[in-house]
């Protein structure tokens, strides 16, 4: 299709313009957000083909900033009748308000992602034959198998952005993910395994069968640890985490609280605390959306802000938050790229893209040798934080006893308590091998949803809180 989508308005791009430029006149920010997006997800399940959903949706979103107000209206139609009725709504805020409209953001020659749509290929076809393929390999695999889950996904989201000084962003979105769930059991008890890769960009070497085996016997391995696993003890103890996806620790724990609406509204843990020691030295935090073809990337953000290199904490120090244009403005700072939202019909707002912790000088192997006796985290579930307490607790879903600095049973059930500041206070040992998840985070808040990467090298954290099932 042609991405040009003011195309696809019932109008001509002048007339829409003028009533983007009449709605927000007087104000000190907003645009007209366009979006076409399309959608296709597979999942094989118990042996078959269990669903098959394929999506098109396309609108508009307008916004006017005014000061702390934001005025937002959207509609799937692209009509120009569904636009005056969006700016009549939206043009309530500025009433009464004279404001300076934004300069608008800096660009660049930067691409981070192709614009090829990746639905069309590999065809519907060949995308259940390589999950039958997947359930088959992991069944002939080993005869403790009980159930495959297997799931391809895979979207493409052209965007437009015009602004009421006559500027127009535009990205090509893709992206791809297949995830493998593995079921093992040994009389009545069953565990499971899973594993996940994506990123903007075609399938490509994701589906090869080198590719897909890897991940399927990763997933399978997971599952066998986890059938064999005793009860995690509880107390107080030394844990070192794995690099990659434990990195999600630090984004739930860390990552929310420094996003710029929460330190404006002073609701987060760090409020306050800008140039101030909130890590033990040596821990260096980013938020990097400018890596390519990763999950969390953007040429641009959804307020057309070219993404960046965004260091949050440095050697422990507090030096940065991620912000949107409207939270940037509001707080003296500089946008940095983060201002994203989930589709046309939701409002930007500050949000993660890549976030990491930089690598120290520690190999893995002394790390875990220090530890007298601890947990070795591995891999982690589901978890919940509070944003203005700092409070977590997060599930591991493949973890380890540590004793006398070997690695030693697997563990199951245990949760790692603690507070975000806090923790990152306990650091005292900082891998050299810093990794990224392999494409599978998903991040919510305010009721939307983001894709997002997330990575970490090895850490140690001393004297954490671990609930298990062991007293």
């Amino acid at each position: 299709m042609d991405t040009d989508l003011i195309k696809l308005f019932d109008s001509d791009e002048a007339v829409v313009r003028e009533v983007l430029a009449r709605t927000l006149s007087g104000a000190d920010d907003g645009e007209l957000f366009i979006e076409h997006s399309q959608s296709e997800t597979l999942s094989f399940d118990n042996g078959r083909l269990k669903g098959g959903s394929f999506n098109t949706d396309q609108g508009f979103g307008l916004r006017a900033v005014a000061g702390e107000a934001v005025g937002y209206a959207h509609a799937g139609d692209l009509s120009l009748s569904a636009l005056k009725r969006a700016a009549d709504a939206v043009g309530a805020v500025t009433r009464g308000y004279s404001g300076s409209y934004a300069a608008a953001p800096q660009r660049t020659n930067r691409r981070l992602y192709g614009d090829e749509n990746p639905i069309g290929e590999p065809s519907f076809e060949a995308k259940v034959s390589l999950l039958a393929e997947i359930d088959a390999y992991l069944r002939a695999k080993d005869p403790k198998v009980r159930q495959v889950t297997a799931s391809i996904a895979a979207s493409w989201q052209v965007i437009d952005i015009l602004r009421a000084d006559g500027e127009r962003m535009h990205d090509v979105r893709p992206m791809t993910r297949l995830n493998i769930s593995v079921v093992v059991g040994e009389g009545d008890r069953q565990e499971s395994g899973t594993y996940g890769v994506g990123g903007r960009r075609g399938f490509g070497d994701f589906v090869t069968a080198d590719n897909w085996q890897r991940g399927a016997d990763e997933a399978l391995r997971q599952a066998l640890v986890n059938l064999t696993a005793i009860d995690a003890p509880a107390g107080t103890m030394d844990v070192v985490l794995s690099s990659g996806w434990p990195g999600v620790m630090l984004h739930e724990a860390v990552g929310h609280g420094l996003e710029g609406d929460f330190n404006r509204k002073k609701t987060s843990a760090f409020a306050g605390l800008m140039g101030q020691t909130v890590a033990a030295k040596g821990v260096t935090v980013v938020d990097d959306g400018t890596i390519e073809s990763r999950r969390g990337s953007l040429t641009i953000d959804d307020e057309g802000t070219p993404s960046g290199y965004n260091v949050l904490i440095d050697d422990g120090k507090l030096v940065g938050y991620m912000q949107d244009r409207q939270n940037a403005r509001l707080m003296g700072m500089k946008p940095t790229g983060n201002g994203r939202r989930e589709s046309y019909a939701h409002v930007p707002m500050p949000r993660m893209t890549n976030t990491y912790m930089l690598s120290g000088d520690k190999t893995p192997e002394e790390i875990v040798a220090s530890v007298k006796k601890g947990i070795y985290a591995v891999s982690f579930g589901g978890g919940q934080v509070d944003i203005t307490s700092g409070k977590f607790v997060f599930g591991c879903t493949e973890a380890y006893l540590i004793d006398n600095g070997k690695i030693g049973a697997p563990v199951k059930g245990a949760m790692l308590i603690g507070n975000g500041p806090d923790a990152m206070q306990r650091i005292t040992m900082i891998g050299n091998d810093m990794k990224l998840d392999t494409g599978m985070g998903n991040c919510g808040k305010g009721g939307q949803w983001v894709p997002v990467g997330v990575g970490q090298p090895h850490l140690r954290m001393n004297e954490m809180t671990v609930g298990g099932t062991q007293a």
